[in-house]
């Protein structure tokens, strides 16, 4: 295959696939860009290997790609969401009959332990909204942001992009725009009420662009809030806050799901909530409740404590 046929080859099926994934599977910019960047992982690891075209690959080929990409076992998790990126690839490739036998059917995926995330206290929550200086300009944004993200359990993509016609206070609900634009409503308490209320009053004395009048969340430029930017003010909160547990937005969420199951939720009612499209991505929070309840039973158990006082 020559150089220009290879590069047209390659090209026209992760264009065709960019399509497919933003028009068909209505996924989001990020996920996307995700996807695209496996593949063409694959595809500068086939220009070495005699420049095979997408259709020319085989089991083998992929396994050896996976095998010398990620050499070390420390790289279990970031391979198997590499290959789930190619496996896409494929599958949509066969769904267009370009090729008569999927490569990547055969290649399993290494395998993981369950992954548990970090997760807050209660109280833990409330010395990181603490730590928020009220005094700052940005003093009551940031305590609004907090309480809608732990609130709500919002991702943080949600968040900054939260607009403030998707509140309805009124009626107990916000609107949430979540992966692959799709809409869910979810409850929303007093606390995080007060404090959005709190920073909308602030927030109109502030000069803003008017591409972004709607949206919620603005930095002192009157722009959209960036997602690395509340990255740093939770990261720095959490510092302020005498922390050390690794903190990210994203922790908040799932501080948000593992409360919630803790005090009874359903766990369909919590997976709704989260935006999840299979239960079992929310089946997560079920084994955090479990190493809740063996720890509380283990310290207050009559026989535990016992047994403690023995060997003691």
């Amino acid at each position: 295959m020559t150089e220009n046929s290879y590069i047209t080859a390659w090209q026209t099926a992760i264009d065709d696939f960019e399509t497919y994934l933003r028009l068909e599977r209505s996924m989001s910019n990020n996920s996307i860009a995700a996807y695209l960047r496996d593949v063409k992982q694959l595809q500068l690891f086939c220009r070495s290997a005699a420049g095979l075209s997408p259709t020319d690959i085989t089991r083998q080929v992929i396994e050896k790609f996976l095998e010398r990409t990620y050499p070390s076992d420390s790289n279990k998790r970031t391979q198997a969401r590499t290959l789930s990126g190619i496996k896409a690839f494929y599958k949509f490739l066969m769904l267009e009959n370009r090729i008569e036998t999927n490569p990547t059917e055969l290649v399993e995926a290494p395998k993981l332990g369950v992954y548990l995330p970090d997760v807050l206290s209660v109280a833990e929550i409330e010395l990181l909204i603490a730590a928020v200086d009220a005094s700052r300009p940005d003093g009551h944004r940031n305590r609004a942001l907090l309480e809608i993200m732990y609130g709500c359990g919002l991702r943080v993509s949600e968040a900054v992009t939260l607009r403030r016609s998707d509140l309805f206070f009124n009626d107990g609900f916000i609107r949430v725009i979540g992966k692959g634009n799709k809409q869910r409503l979810i409850p929303v308490g007093q606390c995080a009420v007060d404090e959005v209320n709190r920073y909308l009053r602030q927030r109109a004395t502030q000069k803003i662009i008017a591409k972004y009048e709607d949206i919620l969340f603005l930095n002192r430029c009157g722009k959209a809030l960036s997602r690395s930017m509340v990255f740093r003010i939770i990261k720095g909160l959490a510092v302020k806050a005498g922390l050390t547990k690794k903190i990210s937005p994203h922790t908040l969420r799932h501080s948000f799901a593992t409360h919630l199951i803790e005090n009874g939720a359903d766990l369909r009612a919590v997976q709704d909530m989260l935006g999840h499209e299979s239960i079992l991505t929310t089946e997560i929070y079920t084994h955090l409740n479990r190493k809740h309840w063996q720890s509380t039973i283990l310290k207050y158990h009559p026989r535990e404590s016992l047994e403690l006082k023995v060997k003691n």
